[in-house]
């Protein structure tokens, strides 16, 4: 499977202004390529192929006075622009037709020199390459010193070279990681978990073990809360306001930062040490309309379950996701008896069937595990039974006549 690995960037005064030229190239393209094809779109023409509007936006345009400029960065980088259109109104499309999953897509827009997110990027053929000594050397920009805080496990395909909203330069390489390599990495084990997330504790198992939620945002509001007002007291246009808003952007990256590395150590932890995992497809988006927004957001559990996702498919492990309106805060893990609803700030709980006295979260758990078929008995039999075929008898509606329905 294809992996992005990050590094960071350090690139001189020179470098950075060699950068910005091409950011702004790159954008221009884009913005060309959107125009181009919403003109087509009133006019009801055809939409221009992407061979001619790279013969048009960047060959013929690079000859003009208005677009001469273009020739000054890597025309791999406008290819690659072209490219990014291209997929944006294909995604688009899939989109509107429902043959895309996930969020109904919107048409592209232009992009703006004031985004938080400036990108670019290098394929093979740009002939980018990592020199002995650790250096990135990018055409028509130099030889940028790389952060290497570990070893790629390949020969990446491509680079992209990422501005934050920070002010921070990345370059995010596309490897392919090697099957063999990653099942030697972490062999396989016999054990099992569940997951229950939530927020007074970040994630319970259903081996009784409780994880702690950070709140890395709870922790940094106050800071946060300050930047931000001193912020609004700034002119606008000025340059303390672009200061001030640079504060802001860091100190909301340094808590991104902390929650993410979170998610990692904590998913890989739980990926190495369990052959098959069961979480809640949790609704965060409805939640994320409570007044419980803030925290959830904090917890970032979206974030959490994809770093679970791709790397059980990586190591071969197994993920599953049980519906969301599964009732495993209501039943009893013991004997199986729903014993109803319950508020939030009952924490414990007695089952009204067999008298056990169940902690919620850790109940939940249990019954998260069991709900993903992936608890076992004392013998080693999973306790759910296996899927059957349904007998003839068992099939059709049930309470109707056999014979005319129409009748």
């Amino acid at each position: 499977m294809q992996l992005r690995y990050s590094f960071r960037l350090y690139p001189d005064a020179g470098q950075r202004t060699a950068l910005a030229r091409a950011f702004g190239c790159a954008r221009v393209v884009f913005n060309d390529a959107v125009s181009v094809r919403e003109d087509a779109r009133k006019a009801g023409l055809a939409f221009p192929a992407a061979g001619e509007l790279s013969r048009k936006l960047i060959t013929e345009a690079k000859r003009t006075k208005e677009r001469c400029w273009l020739g000054e960065v890597s025309a791999v980088v406008l290819q690659q622009s072209l490219r990014d259109a291209e997929a944006a109104y294909r995604n688009f499309f899939a989109s509107l037709k429902g043959a895309r999953k996930g969020p109904r897509l919107g048409a592209p827009r232009f992009k703006s020199r004031k985004d938080a997110r400036q990108s670019i990027r290098f394929t093979a053929n740009a002939r980018w390459k990592i020199t002995g000594s650790g250096r990135l050397i990018l055409p028509k920009i130099g030889a940028v010193r790389v952060k290497w805080s570990r070893t790629l496990p390949a020969v990446p395909t491509s680079v992209t070279v990422i501005k934050d909203s920070a002010g921070r330069y990345f370059a995010s390489f596309v490897v392919d990681t090697d099957p063999a390599a990653d099942a030697a990495r972490m062999p396989d084990t016999g054990q099992t978990v569940g997951i229950d997330l939530g927020l007074t504790h970040f994630a319970v198992l259903s081996d009784g073990t409780k994880i702690d939620s950070p709140r890395f945002l709870r922790r940094a509001e106050k800071k946060l809360k300050k930047a931000q007002r001193e912020l609004s007291r700034k002119q606008k246009g000025s340059k303390n306001r672009a200061k001030a808003r640079l504060k802001v952007a860091r100190a909301h990256a340094k808590v991104a930062d902390a929650r993410r590395e979170f998610h990692h150590q904590l998913s890989t932890k739980l990926i190495r040490e369990n052959q098959a995992i069961g979480v809640e497809d949790l609704a965060v988006k409805g939640l994320a309309r409570t007044r419980l927004a803030k925290s959830v957001h904090d917890a970032g559990w979206a974030q959490f379950v994809d770093m679970l996702a791709y790397k059980a498919a990586r190591y071969g492990r197994t993920l599953v996701k049980i519906g969301r309106f599964e009732p495993t805060s209501q039943t009893c893990s013991t004997c199986g008896v729903k014993d109803g609803p319950k508020p939030l700030n009952v924490r414990e709980w007695t089952c009204t069937a067999c008298g056990t006295v169940h902690d919620r979260d850790h109940n939940a758990a249990l019954n998260i595990k069991q709900a993903a078929g992936l608890a076992a008995s004392a013998c080693g039999v999973p306790v759910r039974p296996e899927p059957v075929l349904a007998q003839r008898e068992e099939t059709g509606s049930h309470g109707f006549p056999t014979g005319n329905r129409a009748a």
